[in-house]
């Protein structure tokens, strides 16, 4: 599917900015943002339920746009799940094949089938009053999914089920994914949704697209300060490029060359910076960009690759970053500890997993003075801002 310079308006409330997407067959897409970024919009657009005031939406070389939302590929699945009251689990997945007016025994062989398909075997003769909140929604992923559409679009559709009931559902709605291969866009605001299950992701903001990627490329690489802070948690601070300096790659990244065949691995490199964070001093940081001494940029480290301990840890190795600062507030998670540690004014998260209950070292407690650490490959320089 190509999304090709779509753009929608309201009045005078711009909703959708020249949007373009690739989206592979089969693949799991999700589209990710805050409430009202357009995402939703978007969708309705690819369904037909909205015309863009311009661009191009294509399944399979062929503009859709001309075409009815019931005579298009693409089926969608609700919030609200929209099942038919008065019909029951059967009719309900049926209602599509009566339309096409297929036989009692082809309907009745593919529903069973899709009943299966979605867990809700023993519950066909039920009304959706009779049903819980996941099984309605099991409903209204088969009777989407029955046709064998090109593309499913999923609306939030999990949104309205409570936090374990949602993770159990994206499990099940991934295994689906799988098993019938169509390919699937999935709307959500939830980030931990969106990195589970997607093989893409198109973060989007104030009706733009901000970036596209693998939900490791999202996560480790954020393109923009919006990004970084939207996906997951993080430490973000501007700062001023004082040097960088061109140095070769850690042994592990170039070992792929070595593998490969060839005699020696190809030596590659990366440059280091050194950044000064205002208020906070200097620390260093690794970037595949050459970076320009007096470039202002904005430099993000995740909680999670933060060291945090007690005792002042070795630093023989060059590319190790270490403050010193004080516990402001501990919130203990039960599988992780995590801390805010004042430094010089500053507040820096840190992020400590409970793996082993007999090798965790001292307690960290509020008010106790503490060394955080890391490394300058784990830093990333999200945006050179001048």
């Amino acid at each position: 599917m190509i999304i090709e310079g779509v753009s929608k308006s309201f009045g005078d409330v711009v909703v959708l900015k020249d949007v373009d997407l690739a989206i592979q067959k089969g693949e799991f897409f999700s589209l990710l943002g805050p409430s009202g970024c357009g995402k939703t919009t978007l969708l309705r657009i690819i369904a037909g339920f909205e015309t863009p005031d311009s661009g191009a939406v294509t399944f399979d070389g062929v503009n859709v746009l001309p075409i009815p939302p019931n005579r298009r590929q693409a089926n969608t699945v609700f919030q609200s799940y929209a099942l038919f009251p008065h019909l029951t689990v059967f009719e309900n997945i049926a209602f599509s094949l009566r339309l096409q007016k297929l036989s009692n025994n082809i309907v009745k062989d593919r529903v069973n089938d899709y009943i299966k398909l979605v867990q809700l075997e023993g519950h066909a003769l039920k009304k959706p009053a009779q049903l819980s909140g996941g099984q309605k929604q099991r409903v209204a992923i088969a009777r989407a999914i029955i046709t064998e559409p090109e593309v499913l679009l999923l609306d939030e559709p999990l949104s309205a089920l409570d936090a374990k009931l949602r993770q159990q559902m994206l499990i099940e709605l991934d295994e689906i994914h799988d098993k019938i291969g169509i390919t699937f866009i999935y709307i959500t605001h939830d980030q931990e949704e969106a990195l589970s299950v997607s093989d893409h992701i198109a973060v989007m903001h104030l009706g733009e697209i901000l970036q596209v990627g693998t939900p490791h490329e999202i996560y480790e690489s954020p393109a923009t300060d919006f990004v970084a802070r939207f996906i997951g948690e993080t430490n973000l601070f501007d700062a001023d490029v004082v040097s960088t300096e061109k140095v070769p790659m850690p042994p592990s990244s170039t070992a792929s060359s070595a593998a490969s065949g060839d005699s020696a691995p190809i030596e590659e490199y990366e440059y280091m910076a050194e950044l000064d964070i205002p208020d906070l001093g200097r620390i260093k940081v690794t970037t595949v960009d050459d970076v320009k001494p007096g470039q202002k940029v904005s430099f993000t480290i995740r909680p999670e690759k933060v060291v945090i301990s007690k005792e002042r840890p070795p630093t023989r190795r060059g590319d190790i970053n270490l403050l010193q600062g004080r516990v402001d507030e501990p919130i203990y998670s039960g599988f992780q500890t995590k801390f805010y540690v004042d430094v010089k004014g500053i507040l820096i998260r840190a992020i400590k997993q409970h793996a082993k209950y007999y090798d965790e070292g001292p307690d960290i407690i509020w008010k106790d003075d503490v060394y955080i650490s890391w490394s300058a490959h784990d830093g990333y320089i999200v945006e050179v801002k001048s």
